[in-house]
């Protein structure tokens, strides 16, 4: 009796077990994976801007002062530096304002060139990793004009050993003033905004004084002592190009450039 009830007992698990393998009759479903959608970054759009936002033409340049500049613009600054025998000691002439520097034939010199229209909005340019340099040396900016793109390190130096203050007044960025000390040789500083053109001053010597324009691009350019400049890389295109001096005000043309050409563009600046 005993046996039997065990044998019986063995065929009902057995057939529990088996009926449990089987599971259903019906084949598992299974989950098709969802494709991603892609990310600003991998967009079409994005990388095709990426990819034209550069190009293979250049636009080379003279800028030229027309007319006589007032005595005031090219004054002497010894009378000012006086007070601090450590700048007048880096002269062996007269310091001259910085407000209009010509060349040999009236080129001039500090003027910021930039390609104010014409780049494709959705272009994206990489912030370059060397950072702009200014320098206070005998009491001045050098140099007195600068670009840079948009979160470029500006490194401000203070080559005098003398108490400075550097006082930034943009009309879009953030303004700073920061003081720096014989102990401080350096500052540095980004700006988040574009904008053209904004003056920067030293509030312990009235007669320093400088510029810097901030572009989300990199076509722009100062002239040197010759009034030359260039632009590289541009993309081929029509761009409106802006010329600034500080005593001279603006003047814009427009420029139809082509890929592998060098285009020459000359402005003429005059006292209005």
């Amino acid at each position: 009796m005993r046996k039997r009830f065990v044998a019986i007992v063995f065929m009902v698990t057995t057939v529990s077990i088996l009926i449990g393998c089987s599971g259903s009759d019906k084949p598992a479903e299974r989950r098709r994976p969802v494709p991603k959608r892609p990310s600003a970054s991998t967009d079409s759009k994005t990388v095709t801007a990426a990819v034209d936002s550069t190009g293979t033409a250049v636009i080379i340049g003279e800028i030229t002062f027309e007319g006589k500049a007032p005595k005031k613009w090219t004054k002497s600054l010894a009378e000012d530096m006086a007070v601090e025998s450590a700048c007048i000691a880096e002269y062996s002439d007269d310091p001259v304002s910085d407000s209009i520097v010509l060349g040999k034939e009236n080129q001039l010199a500090n003027v910021f060139v930039h390609i104010a229209k014409g780049v494709p909005t959705n272009a994206e340019y990489a912030t370059p990793s060397e950072p702009v340099v200014i320098d206070q040396k005998g009491c001045m900016y050098k140099p007195h004009v600068v670009g840079a793109m948009v979160g470029q390190e500006i490194k401000i130096l203070n080559s005098d050993g003398i108490m400075h203050n550097v006082h930034a007044l943009p009309a879009k960025n953030t303004e700073f003033n920061k003081a720096m000390p014989k102990t401080r040789k350096t500052y540095s500083h980004t700006f988040e905004e574009a904008e053209p053109i904004f003056p920067i001053k030293c509030d312990v010597h009235p007669w320093m004084g400088g510029y810097i324009g901030i572009s989300n691009h990199p076509f722009f350019n100062v002239t040197d002592i010759d009034g030359k400049f260039e632009i590289r890389n541009l993309p081929a295109g029509t761009y409106d190009v802006k010329a600034w001096h500080e005593k001279l005000g603006t003047q814009t043309q427009a420029v139809t450039v082509v890929d592998g050409k060098t285009h020459t563009l000359n402005f003429t600046l005059s006292k209005s």
